[in-house]
């Protein structure tokens, strides 16, 4: 998968396009495929304003399909 990480704060020189490993998901958790994904004034904030640990990925708000399910998941819905 392709992700926006930023491993330091700053402006948007620390914005880094990366491969990243997709992971299975566990007892309650889900992967989604995201089909829309804002970038919005919330992940300019955690560049430097918020707390946060990194390295972080950017995209707080996305709509796409459950792709895989950890138990206690039903895949195949449309999630937002």
């Amino acid at each position: 998968m392709s992700a926006i990480i930023l491993a330091t704060t700053g402006g948007p020189e620390v914005l880094q396009f990366v491969d990243a490993p997709v992971a299975a998901p566990g007892p309650g958790e889900v992967l989604m495929r995201q089909t829309a994904v804002g970038l919005n004034f919330i992940d300019t904030c955690c560049r430097g304003l918020f707390p946060l640990a990194l390295p972080y990925g950017l995209g707080l708000e996305a709509a796409g399909v459950v792709e895989a399910a950890g138990p206690g998941v039903t895949p195949g819905r449309r999630v937002g």
